[in-house]
């Protein structure tokens, strides 16, 4: 008899099978497993290199830049790569290279925010109602499939019109467009995970829902959560340059890169550089975000190592 507290203890804190622990009990075999998996991914090393050369580039854009972004010149308008400006310039003689840099911040930017934006307002949701189930399952989930039937650009070209333009709606919108993706993602980990022995030991033990929840039910789900995360930072980059090319997003004279596009589609014949360069840099960053992506999916499943 004296050693069932222990035992109950003991199943209270394993993880699901076939899922990573949370951060705090993963071991650093397990770690170093996963990165060593993740490193023989030669996709996602390239997808690494590819972020991590952007990420530089956009935090060392003061120093690698000889042009300021904004600073317009007539005179140099529409000049082709090399020509003392190394990806040319605009139709307002701005150099092309310093407002790619400096928009891939902003971009970066949106990616990030959006995501924190959708995960923090979505996970709890889809903890909630695939752990509870019953009446508010189904409320939320009516509620979450209203919000999917709309494609994720078009809810979040609604929800900028009713915001305003500017950036700092846009990391708004594509936020929210996020915000099903992850409710749905998570109501179908937990729905799995809590039917484990050991949430079962945790509830016999007294644990609070919101206890058990977070502290075993969650953790539990970060792997689905993470892999997610990186492909929707790179959606979320495609959102915000598809609202920017409409005219919702950053406003000038911010450079941005869906916006850089707008302005230079109607050059598009005689200086194809003005969307052929942030073009590029766009799929990029998507690239290289998709691969990480790839790699991470693989290395955090068990069954794959």
């Amino acid at each position: 008899m004296s050693e069932a507290p222990e035992q109950v203890d003991a199943v209270v804190g394993a993880p699901a099978a076939g899922l990573p622990s949370a951060p705090g009990n993963v071991k650093t075999s397990e770690l170093r497993e996963i990165v060593k998996h993740l490193l023989r991914n030669r996709a996602a090393v390239v997808g690494i290199v590819i972020i991590g050369v952007f990420i530089l580039a956009s935090l060392l854009a003061p120093v690698l830049t000889t042009h300021s972004p904004t600073d317009t010149s007539l005179a140099n308008r529409l000049q082709p790569a090399g020509s003392g400006h190394l990806l040319g310039t605009d139709e307002l003689g701005r150099d092309l290279f310093s407002r790619i840099l400096y928009g891939g911040r902003i971009s970066l930017t949106i990616g990030i925010i959006s995501v924190l934006i959708g995960a923090v307002i979505g996970i709890p949701i889809g903890a909630l109602s695939g752990y509870y189930g019953g009446k508010l399952d189904m409320i939320t989930q009516r509620f979450i499939d209203i919000m999917i039937a709309f494609p994720g650009i078009l809810l979040a070209i609604v929800v900028v019109t009713v915001l305003g333009v500017g950036v700092q709606n846009v990391m708004i919108a594509t936020g929210i467009a996020s915000v099903p993706i992850y409710a749905r993602l998570v109501r179908g980990s937990v729905l799995s995970v809590k039917e484990q022995s050991y949430i079962a030991a945790a509830r016999a033990a007294g644990l609070r829902d919101f206890a058990i929840i977070f502290k075993h039910v969650l953790p539990n789900c970060l792997a689905p959560i993470i892999v997610q995360s990186t492909f929707q930072i790179a959606t979320s980059i495609l959102w915000a340059a598809g609202l920017g090319f409409l005219g919702l997003g950053a406003q000038a004279p911010t450079p941005e890169w869906g916006a850089i596009l707008s302005n230079g589609r109607a050059y598009i014949r005689t200086a194809h550089h003005l969307t052929t360069f942030p073009g590029i840099a766009i799929l990029l960053m998507v690239l290289g975000f998709n691969l990480v992506g790839d790699g991470l999916r693989d290395a955090l499943d068990p069954k794959t190592r």
